[in-house]
């Protein structure tokens, strides 16, 4: 069987933890800020875990991370 091709869009996207799960950056983080709070501002910088129900789809674009 031939090999799994990687989606290369999801492979800049994401990145795996320590314990397997995956990590994915905020969205509203490109321009903008002049009304967003200072606290939203800081909030969207940390990253944050890929949820269960897109893990299961987000696992199948990338099969060997």
């Amino acid at each position: 069987m031939p090999k799994m091709k990687t989606h290369k869009g999801s492979q800049k996207r994401f990145k795996k933890t320590g314990s397997g799960k995956l990590k994915r950056s905020h969205a509203y983080t490109s321009h903008m800020f002049a009304h967003k709070s200072q606290k939203q501002k800081r909030k969207l910088r940390k990253s944050a875990i890929v949820s269960s129900g897109d893990f299961k789809r987000i696992k199948t674009l990338l099969p060997y991370k």
